[in-house]
């Protein structure tokens, strides 16, 4: 009976450290516009109705003077 050998082709390698550098450099500008845009925005965000205080009297009379 025959033996049989199957060679697979080596790998290329040699990109595995460019491309995590690459994904590093993509992760800090995400963490950096998320701080820029998105800390703002969530401190915006406001939880319920908003309060409008309207005074009970108002003095429309303008004193004019000559």
């Amino acid at each position: 009976m025959g033996t049989i050998v199957v060679n697979n082709p080596s790998s290329d390698k040699s990109g595995g450290s460019v491309m995590a550098i690459i994904g590093l450099i993509i992760l800090v500008v995400f963490l950096y516009l998320g701080y820029v845009y998105g800390l703002p925005a969530l401190r915006q965000v406001q939880v319920g109705a908003p309060q409008i205080n309207v005074p009970s009297q108002i003095d429309v009379n303008v004193n004019q003077t000559k």
